[in-house]
């Protein structure tokens, strides 16, 4: 399962420089069905949510590229929302398929496709992981081409027809080949 975890931190807190400057502890996302779950962990801890807290932002964060995100003015309840929505805190290859995407694109595409498009944010996206260039293209080719003989494979150089299609809409990701139509 994913690991998308967060430190949330409290600007009165950070300001004042008292015991919750630090934050809160790791809350994996995954752990929580709705914002009051994580509300109620926060008050657990000792954040006074209706006073001196009241101002979240999301002070850490692992699993996942942030690239385009900015965590000092992203409020922690719309990013959990928005992961939420996007299916990838309860889905493992929806979870996949997003660092894929975010490995060759931003935070602030992912968050347009999943504002757009909301659960379905991946329907035109395509995961073929473990391929190579010449593994994509000889797919492609077979799938859209016609068949010739066995014996003419030999004269076809695969990677650069993958890579021709690519250029189009396939990019390569760090285990990988990812198609964004």
């Amino acid at each position: 399962m994913n690991e998308i975890q967060i430190v949330i931190g409290s600007w009165g807190s950070y300001n004042e420089c008292n015991e919750r400057a630090l934050g809160s502890k790791w809350l994996n996302l995954a752990d929580y069905e709705d914002w009051t779950e994580i509300e109620e962990e926060l008050t657990k801890e000792g954040f006074k949510l209706k006073g001196i807290d009241e101002e979240l932002f999301i002070q850490d964060i692992e699993g996942f590229n942030t690239d385009g995100l900015n965590c000092d003015y992203t409020h922690p309840k719309y990013l959990f929302e928005l992961l939420k929505e996007s299916g990838v805190l309860d889905d493992d290859y929806k979870y996949e398929l997003m660092q894929a995407y975010l490995d060759v694109r931003n935070f602030d595409d992912f968050e347009e496709l999943v504002n757009n498009k909301g659960s379905q944010w991946d329907d035109d996206i395509h995961m073929y992981k473990g391929y190579t260039w010449e593994d994509y293209g000889r797919m492609i080719y077979g799938e859209y081409c016609y068949q010739i003989p066995e014996v003419l494979e030999n004269f076809i150089d695969f990677e650069a027809y993958g890579r021709y299609i690519g250029d189009c809409y396939a990019e390569e990701y760090n285990e990988g080949i990812i198609e964004i139509c």
